[in-house]
Parts: structure tokens; sequence; C-alpha cells
């Protein structure tokens, strides 16, 4: 148990913990515990997503609710396999288990809402405006936006494939990899006019995390 406590603990970079991803209705409701694997990768990749996705999304928009985050193997078949809305772990396009290892390319997403889009959404405002801010503006390799708050999967991995699709009319592809987009650059800018600057919310100074542990020894595993 501390050990698992030790790993929620882990800072994965200014604003977000790992903590903050372990949370899974799926693991709470039938008891499958959500335990990595490979703690360190998921760690690992866990970093590379909040420092290039969700930090800059919490310093642009305020508070970024994540909605599933990280998901064991275990967790994610029986989710797969009892049709809770999972893929399969072999999905190329899974993003939710940051530590498979088994071949693959290294990934980390999560399912996240932005509250201050949320509410214009729900009077209306079309989805895509979002979707080609965070193209125009942060290195994500996937996006899927769902009717719900307008969440969206948001995904990261070293080689970005720049996609987007939604269940959202209109249903589909908006961007598939390799393309450019539909509209132009001044078009897309057109949309988001009103959105706030990039990383514009004055916020204290946080130092960087460091490899210490929450306890202050150096080098300590979290699993």
């Amino acid at each position: 148990m501390w050990s698992l406590e030790t790993f929620g603990r882990v800072r994965l970079s200014k604003h977000f913990f790992m903590r903050d991803f372990l949370y899974s209705e799926i693991s709470g409701f039938h008891g499958i515990p959500n335990v990595p694997d490979d703690p360190d990768l998921a760690i690992s990749n866990g970093r590379a997503f909040c420092t290039a996705l969700m930090d800059p999304l919490e310093e642009t928009f305020g508070r970024v609710a994540v909605r599933s985050g990280y998901r064991s193997r275990t967790l994610n078949r029986y989710g797969n396999e009892n049709r809770l809305n999972c893929a399969r772990n072999d999905n190329p396009l899974e993003c939710h288990i940051w530590d498979w290892a088994g071949g693959a390319e290294a990934v980390a997403g999560a399912s996240v809402v932005i509250p201050w889009f949320a509410d214009q959404y729900a009077e209306g405002r079309d989805w895509r405006d979002l979707a080609w801010w965070v193209h125009d503006h942060l290195p994500y390799s996937e996006m899927w936006f769902f009717p719900k708050l307008a969440a969206f999967n948001l995904v990261w991995r070293p080689q970005p494939r720049r996609a987007i699709s939604s269940y959202i009319a209109p249903r589909g592809a908006l961007l598939r990899s390799g393309d450019m987009p539909g509209e132009d650059r001044a078009t897309r800018a057109r949309r988001y006019a009103d959105f706030p600057a990039l990383c514009g919310i004055s916020m204290p100074q946080v130092a960087a995390p460091s490899a210490r542990d929450i306890d202050g020894k150096a080098g300590k595993r979290p699993m």
C-alpha cells in the first residue's frame, strides 16, 4: 500500500502528479486495481505528456479536468472485454496504457475537459474552435472529441501523428495524419480569436520537479 501511495505522489510536471491520473470508475466499481506493470515507464511517458500538453492547457485556460487518465493493461483489458468504452490493449490508438513497452512506441494520453470551453460549448460553440487552437499551439499527436462537455482524448507521442477525429457533428476525421488542414491558418485563427493567450495566466513561479521523491530521498523507486 505504501509503494502505491508513493507512486501516486510522484510529480509529473509543474501542475500535475501521478495521482491526478489514477482514478478510474471501472477500477472502483469492479474492484480491479489500477497498478502499473512498469512504473518507471509510466512516469517517464506521463512526464512528457504533462509537460508538453497538460501544463500549457492549465496555464492558458485554468483548471483542466481529467475524466480518464492512466489505465493498467489489466484494467484496460477488463474494460474492453466488458464493453466499458476501452479500446483493445493492442489497438495502436490506445493511449491510456502509459507503461506498454511491448514493441510499441511511447505513448501517454488522457480524456480531459476544459471547463472554460465546456461552458461555451453548452451554449452552442463549435468544438472545432478548440480543436484548431490545440492544433495551432501544442505538439499533440491525436485528439478525439466527445459530445458530453466537449471532452476529448489528448495524446502525446515522441513523433506526433497530428490527427483529429470527433463523435460530435460533423462526425469523423477532421484531420488525418499527414494531411494539411482544410482551413488556412488565418481562418482557423478567427475561430479562436477570443481565446486566452497561450500560457497567459499569471501564476506563482513553480520549480520544475526534481529526481527526489516526495519525502526528499533521492533515487527511491515508486514501486
